[in-house]
């Protein structure tokens, strides 16, 4: 694929073309969608840049910069599926299938093993990586009500669903594996404060 002009023009009126051509409003439930995965995106690219003044200090944050890059091109992945018409395909479409999933979930079990087990609900933040680690899990788990709802209206891969869930997983527990690794700390809820 190569782009050669940024701007169309073809959006001024509201309206936007899936791949494989279908003209849909913005604010469809489609487009909300891939849209929020690309925020997801852009939240995870956030954390990398966070994380590269790490890479030099800790092996931990070179073993997360390689995974977050990973994830980056599989939610590229999703968005492009998302942004193409039910029912068209195309020549090198990308996929997202088990394997993928099961990345996620043998991620998981490494980062676990470093962890104490939970005894209460952890806040948000904490340090800089682990904080934007965990609002792009918040962001995360919007994207996946949105392919949830879509898929009940039309065709989504579940593949797609089950991935996105895993993935907000998945950053729950690199927040709390970046707090332990890089002696960031780690806030717990405190009931009725």
């Amino acid at each position: 694929m190569r782009i050669t002009k940024v701007y169309t023009k073809t959006g001024d009126h509201g309206k936007t073309r899936l791949a494989g051509g279908q003209q849909v409003w913005k604010d469809s439930l489609r487009v909300e969608a891939y849209g929020t995965i690309d925020e997801l995106n852009a939240s995870v690219g956030v954390v990398r840049v966070m994380n590269t003044d790490m890479t030099n200090e800790y092996e931990e944050a070179k073993q997360l910069e390689e995974e977050l890059r990973w994830v980056q091109n599989k939610l590229f992945d999703i968005g492009s599926i998302l942004a193409t018409a039910p029912g068209q395909t195309f020549k090198n479409m990308p996929q997202v299938i088990g394997k993928d999933i099961t990345r996620l979930e043998r991620l998981i079990d490494r980062c676990q093993e470093d962890l104490e087990p939970l005894k209460e609900f952890i806040l948000p933040g904490g340090g800089k990586i682990s904080g934007f680690l965990h609002q792009a899990r918040t962001v995360c788990r919007r994207a996946e009500r949105l392919c949830v709802r879509l898929s009940r209206e039309e065709p989504v891969y579940p593949t797609i669903i089950k991935f996105v869930n895993r993935l907000s997983d998945t950053l729950f527990v690199l927040a709390r594996w970046v707090a332990k690794t890089q002696g960031e700390p780690e806030y717990l809820w405190e009931r009725n404060v």
